[in-house]
């Protein structure tokens, strides 16, 4: 994030730099500013999929899991409707790996 030298009002990026919103001072880009733009395209409705040895850092809790009946899942939470609407919980398996969600 960057802020305009000018009004202190926070700037947005363009296609050749950075401009601010209130004043239209305008800034051109250097290297450091194209560390932080992302180039890749996403699409709304991707929805991120854990999968192998990537669930290793997520927090635990106690619950019994579907299919095999073991008492503790990995869990994290994703929006996948509208943003006024609840997020949806996932949990896998620390045993077995079966995934499953929970609706509000």
């Amino acid at each position: 994030m960057e802020f305009c030298p000018e009004c202190r009002s926070m700037m947005i990026p363009t296609p050749t730099g950075m401009r601010c919103r209130k004043c239209g001072f305008t800034k051109e880009r250097n290297e450091c500013t194209d560390l932080f733009v992302s180039k890749e395209e996403r699409r709304e409705d991707d929805i991120v999929v854990l999968e192998g040895s990537e669930s290793a850092g997520l927090p635990t809790t106690t619950i019994k899991c579907p299919e095999c009946g073991n008492k503790t899942a990995y869990w994290w939470l994703r929006q996948l409707r509208a943003a006024d609407e609840s997020e949806v919980r996932f949990f896998r398996c620390t045993r077995c790996s079966k995934t499953w969600r929970e609706y509000d």
